[in-house]
């Protein structure tokens, strides 16, 4: 969704002020029509910038959210096994991540935790190969595994402990695992990355990990602490 300056700061206002400031702007405008608010609506965004970081991160909240509405089945659909926790769990935490990604890997304790924490939480991981070859590789292997219903959390953390994605560590979490990466160049597969890629780009999605529970996206590795409050919120907004 794209805004000139003017809608900007008009949308901006709206969320800042909220309903009673601009019923005032209205007032103060002398009821002149649009052009009159417009221009009272200008003047006290002139004079009180610090209210625009604010309401334009609302507003991009806002269309944040329609995207995740519109594709939440999607979002939180996994790709066969690719899953953990309780299968019909009250909230689900959707991760984006990408085997290359040091971050994603630093995360791993985090999300191992909540899993131990909160039996009541789904847990499903969209593979985002955004760093290479090896991450494409990584990404295709570990779809093949969860496409035949394989032990695919065992291969999950095996990479991670691995290190950085290459053949060897490849094939040594297939072989911990007990699977192939048979069909890693199916079209099924293929369809799956493009779909991750897509989301991102819907969502603007930073880079990885990115997560999802609910309403709320989060970018980075934020941390034990953010994704519990941000999953403890989701659940609060269900009932």
């Amino acid at each position: 969704m794209s805004f000139d300056r003017r809608d900007m700061i008009i949308a901006g206002a709206a969320l800042a002020l909220g309903a009673g400031g601009m019923a005032f702007a209205v007032t103060a405008g002398g009821f002149g029509g649009q052009a009159s608010v417009e221009k009272t609506v200008r003047n006290y965004i002139m004079t009180h910038p610090e209210i625009l970081p604010e309401a334009m991160a609302a507003l991009q909240s806002r269309e944040t959210k329609k995207i995740v509405d519109a594709n939440r089945a999607q979002i939180e659909m996994p790709f066969g096994t690719a899953w953990s926790g309780a299968a019909d769990g009250d909230v689900t935490l959707v991760q984006f991540f990408d085997y290359a990604c040091g971050y994603c890997r630093a995360a791993l304790p985090d999300v191992e935790r909540l899993l131990a924490e909160d039996k009541k939480l789904k847990i499903v991981y969209r593979e985002l190969p955004i760093l290479g070859e090896p991450s494409d590789l990584a990404a295709r292997a570990s779809l093949a595994v969860a496409n035949k219903g394989g032990n695919y959390s065992e291969f999950h953390r095996t990479m991670y402990g691995a290190g950085r994605p290459d053949s060897v560590s490849i094939a040594a979490a297939l072989a911990k695992a007990g699977a192939t990466a048979d069909g890693a160049n199916s079209d099924q597969i293929a369809g799956e990355i493009t779909t991750n890629l897509d989301l991102q780009r819907q969502l603007q999605l930073t880079g990885t990990p990115s997560w999802i529970v609910g309403d709320t996206v989060l970018n980075g590795a934020v941390g034990y602490d953010a994704l519990k409050t941000a999953i403890a919120e989701a659940r609060a907004k269900r009932g």
